[in-house]
Formats: C-alpha cells, structure tokens, sequence
C-alpha cells in the first residue's frame, strides 16, 4: 500500500462504475445516455415495485423515467431508463440494508467484547459503532472497495486520523480520514453510497456519517471488518 505522511498516502477510496453485488451484466439497449428506452429489461417487475409503478412488466414512458431518475441518482451508467441488473442489484442491496433495521449484529459476527468498535458488514455495505451488545450509532450505508480494491478483512485498530487529509495517489480531498489497515480510512466523499462499483479500498461515508464516526471514535479504538462484497 505504500507509507503513509500526514495528509499524503497510498490512500485507497473514490469512484467506479460496475455493480455493486454479483449479478451478471445484462446487455443494455444500444442508445445516447440521454435517451429513453422503451425496451423493458430482465429485472422489470422488481424495478417497478421499488419505485412504487404499477408492475405488469411493461416499460412505459413513466416508467422509464423513474428507472432513470433513480440511476442518476446513484450514478448507474448507461442512465437510460433500462431495468437491467446493475440497477435492479442497488435497489435489491438497498432492501436488505433496510431489512436489517436496529440491529445489525443479529449474526453477531462484530465482536461484543472489546468495548466501543466501530463495524463494517461487506455482505451487506453497513457499518455501524457499538459497545458491547449496546449500537451506539447506525446502521448506515458505507460504500467499499470494488474488485481488485477490495476492504481487508479483519480486527484493526485506528491508529491515526486526520481531518483534512488528502490522497496524494488520487489527488482527492478525505475529510475525516480515519486509518485502521494501511491506506484504508472511513472517510467522506460527496457521491451516492450506493454508486457502483465502489471505492478502492476505504470506507466512503456521507459527509454527515464521516462527521459522527469522527466525534464518536479516537486512535487506538478497534474496527472489524467481515463479509465479502458481492462481485469483488
């Protein structure tokens, strides 16, 4: 990964665009990324249902519209209305993470013994801080790294932090950079958690989440990170 300096390392964190879980490419309708297309995709139905169409597995004019709106949103390419699944694997990753509602260490899989640690489920792209069996902040949505990139797994300890950090690999600011694994952080970044593929080896957070981690944890405070990122 390479040593790190204040404000400058082998920092591992941006953007990307595949899938973020393990779905298969589906090809997409040869058209301008500004365009509508009015063919329906493989994933119609389930589309639909997320965002509240009617669902009969017909693309309309509307539907196509909704479809593209949401990959706008979350910076899912081609944006053209296609229910493929690229887009249909965020929204199905985006009900799971809801599912999993107060209590994310149901599996307990993070360790409940070591006081205040900050954990990162893959599977699932959450994180959350607990003490003890206590969750003292989360679930939220995390972005990790992307195949080739991908989050080590592990019990880690933050070892250093730095507030304005930036990585001299990406030239890109990090604002509430907390290392715990080589060039790996929590961090912020002004993107959608859910954009694809993912970062290239931290834990992107919204500027709002990075901020509470950054009041909630100090140097020395533990991390443990578990699962595996469908498709990496």
């Amino acid at each position: 990964m390479g040593v790190i300096t204040r404000r400058s390392a082998v920092v591992l964190g941006v953007t990307g665009m595949v899938a973020p879980l393990a779905l298969a490419f589906t090809a997409v309708p040869a058209q301008a990324a500004s365009s509508c297309t009015t063919q329906a995709g493989p994933y119609q139905k389930q589309v639909e249902k997320f965002l509240g169409r009617p669902v009969d597995g017909k693309q309309s004019t509307a539907d196509c519209k909704a479809i593209q709106a949401f990959q706008n949103k979350h910076g899912i390419t081609p944006a053209v209305g296609y229910a493929g699944s690229v887009t249909w694997g965020v929204m199905d990753l985006m009900n799971k993470q809801k599912a999993v509602g107060n209590n994310p260490n149901k599996d307990g899989k993070c360790p409940t013994n070591k006081g205040r640690i900050a954990c990162v489920n893959l599977t699932l792209q959450l994180s959350w801080i607990q003490d003890g069996n206590k969750l003292v902040y989360g679930p939220v949505p995390v972005r990790t790294g992307r195949k080739g990139f991908v989050t080590r797994t592990g019990l880690k300890k933050i070892y250093w932090r730095d507030i304005d950090h930036v990585s001299s690999v990406y030239n890109v600011p990090m604002p509430y950079s907390q290392f715990f694994d080589g060039g790996q952080a929590f961090h912020s970044v002004n993107l959608s958690m859910w954009n694809p593929p993912g970062s290239h080896g931290c834990v992107n957070m919204t500027p709002a989440v990075a901020k509470k981690y950054w009041s909630l944890l100090k140097t020395g405070d533990d991390v443990f990170v578990y699962g595996r990122k469908p498709g990496t």
